[in-house]
């Protein structure tokens, strides 16, 4: 248990080190998380079951040729794909979302250097490291949180716009 008090006091640390906006940059990446996780479990669950029975409701018709049929079917085909890229683009924002937010810890902490020179001079050099720090400790992990999320949602659009090309090409129009 200890060693989750020492884990607990070194995020509360870094938390400090980077100052305010380093809190709104950790709750921008725990939601762009959540929706991840979110996606890859309906990619994992729900997507499969959504799929057949939109498989088995087009085979049950019996025709299949009309411009009615074909109304329907890109019906279909669109409520699938509404289905599969539903959080996507909230997780593409907020992924370019993370490096604003370390530019914006950028320049708070600039600012904060600044006003140190303007109050003490250049000779107060632990208050100007203080600023430093949280100038480059949110660019960092706004950084960090957008280069997690970018391969994720590359790696989550992809798959969903296969899966639905192969929805589409699944439902045939023979009949």
């Amino acid at each position: 248990m200890l060693w989750l008090n020492d884990a607990f006091e070194a995020i509360r640390d870094f938390m400090e080190l980077g100052g305010s906006v380093l809190t709104y940059i950790a709750v921008t990446i725990f939601f762009m998380w959540v929706f991840i996780i979110e996606r890859l479990m309906f990619f994992r669950t729900q997507m499969k079951a959504s799929a057949n029975s939109i498989r088995d409701s087009w085979e049950a018709r019996s025709e299949r040729r009309s411009w009615y049929a074909h109304q329907i079917r890109e019906a279909m085909i669109s409520r699938f794909s509404m289905q599969t890229n539903q959080s996507i683009p909230m997780i593409q924002t907020l992924v370019a979302l993370c490096p604003l937010l370390g530019l914006m810890g950028t320049v708070t902490g600039m600012i904060k250097v600044f006003e140190v020179m303007a109050v003490s001079g250049s000779g107060n050099v632990r208050g100007m490291a203080a600023g430093v720090s949280q100038a480059t400790v949110p660019t960092m992990a706004g950084m960090v949180g957008a280069l997690s999320g970018v391969l994720l949602v590359t790696l989550l659009s992809r798959r969903a716009a296969r899966e639905v090309e192969f929805l589409e090409d699944s439902l045939t129009m023979d009949h």
